[in-house]
């Protein structure tokens, strides 16, 4: 009997822009592929998201409107944290749906947590949730505060923004704190005392990172 191996993240991915090349205008195309070349060619900023930092601890809300705290949810415990643009990511919603089929079993049962973090409304991580069925936490950080501190915030060109629109997502609208700016794709690997052991940055807001990355990260926690 042979087994299938789960397809990448990176090759799903491929198998999405495959579709919305046949669905997009070809200017809208153009616009995307512009600002993420700027993007990659501007690279992950120095000192991003560095390893021996502490993750910062503000108010966060979860998908319920409570107020959350990313210790609370951790209690004491490492945790992979992910943050990620918006439910009207295409991008975000296929990673977190690899996470959930393929990360949440493994971090189970070392009894590690999986948290989610955008900037978007509660409703928006709510509609995240529901709509890929996923078990972990997705909790929204108003204002980018956590991604900020962080240096891995980016901001979309106007172009851009403007195509976004047109396509029927607005970000100021999505975003809880009615601004523009969103987090770099990224993934953290935090010690038992919140401090970040392991990060991996996209400024490539197409790329994402593998499962069996995280999962070596995690493995070298000890």
């Amino acid at each position: 009997m042979s087994t299938t191996e789960p397809a990448t993240i990176a090759a799903q991915v491929t198998q999405i822009q495959a579709g919305m090349a046949g669905h997009l205008p070809a200017e809208a195309i153009e616009v995307f592929t512009a600002d993420q070349k700027r993007m990659v060619d501007d690279g992950v900023p120095p000192g991003a998201a560095q390893p021996g930092t502490p993750l910062p601890d503000p108010e966060l809300v979860d998908t319920q409107g409570n107020p959350v705290r990313i210790s609370t949810l951790r209690a004491n415990r490492p945790a992979v944290v992910v943050f990620y643009r918006g439910a009207w990511c295409p991008y975000c919603n296929l990673a977190l749906k690899a996470y959930q089929d393929q990360l949440v079993p493994a971090l189970a049962a070392r009894e590690i947590p999986l948290i989610a973090i955008s900037p978007q409304k509660p409703d928006g991580s709510l509609s995240t949730a529901e709509a890929n069925a996923l078990t972990f936490d997705v909790v929204s950080d108003p204002g980018n505060q956590i991604a900020s501190a962080l240096g891995i915030v980016i901001t979309p060109s106007e172009a851009s923004r403007a195509v976004t629109q047109q396509l029927g997502i607005d970000l100021r609208e999505a975003n809880a704190d009615g601004g523009y700016e969103l987090p770099m794709p990224t993934v953290l690997v935090l010690d038992t005392a919140g401090v970040i052991a392991w990060s991996d940055v996209h400024p490539d807001y197409t790329t994402r990172t593998e499962v069996p990355d995280i999962m070596d990260a995690v493995a070298r926690l000890g």
